[in-house]
């Protein structure tokens, strides 16, 4: 499986991972799939001017546009609702589902309507704040699309449209950690009987108690992370 890569530097003999943001080309030049699975142990993260909040992506579905029954883009659908969909590799699809706002990243050049939509993220940054922000405590912070974007603090879709670099939005790619197995599953919440309902494009950290429909009796200890 390919990686997304962040660089590294010595102080003092001491190799540290630097500080590094994904940029639209860390969206593009390979299969969704795969930028999919890359995504998972990095940081998703959200500036405010008082404090920053986030997560390590424990879950994120790749969804394949025009010929993916389930995608948005399905059959060249286009629209106002999904026109972030068709704009370059990491332009944020924020869009509001029910009650929900979920966070979609665009993959692949323009006009190529593919996008990873992250569904979990396991608290790493401020997490005091995202069960303020919450409401909730455990893994009820962040174990779904709808509720780690409540535990952000994003409650609007004033980003979308925007590229991430622009945005106050960041996959901090240089503080991650690195899943010691990765689960392939059937996508949460699409047409089971359609044509793609039951392809295998939801991508998790397998063991990590963070994911939307793992049962208590699965979590493992450390999880899911080598060490």
């Amino acid at each position: 499986m390919s990686t997304l890569s962040s660089s590294i530097f010595r102080i003092r003999g001491i190799i540290v991972t630097k500080l590094s943001y994904a940029t639209a080309e860390d969206f593009t030049g390979r299969p969704t799939t795969e930028i999919a699975q890359a995504l998972l142990g990095t940081t998703l993260l959200y500036r405010t001017p008082t404090i920053t909040v986030g997560g390590l992506i424990v879950e994120a579905e790749a969804y394949l546009g025009k010929h993916d029954t389930a995608a948005h883009a399905f059959n060249g659908r286009r629209s106002a609702f999904s026109e972030p969909l068709y704009r370059g590799p990491g332009t944020l699809y924020i869009y509001r589902l029910r009650a929900n706002y979920l966070l979609d990243i665009v993959t692949q050049p323009a006009e190529t309507p593919e996008g990873i939509l992250i569904r979990a993220i396991e608290p790493s940054l401020a997490p005091a704040q995202m069960i303020a922000n919450r409401g909730k405590n455990g893994v009820l912070v962040s174990n779904g699309p709808g509720k780690l974007m409540q535990a952000l603090g994003i409650q609007d879709q004033a980003m979308n449209l925007m590229p991430i670099n622009d945005s106050d939005l960041a996959i901090d790619l240089g503080h991650r950690k690195t899943p010691r197995k990765i689960l392939a599953l059937p996508r949460v919440g699409v047409n089971p009987d359609a044509a793609s309902g039951q392809l295998p494009l939801r991508f998790v950290v397998a063991g990590n108690p963070y994911l939307s429909d793992i049962k208590k009796r699965d979590w493992q200890d450390d999880h899911g992370w080598k060490a």
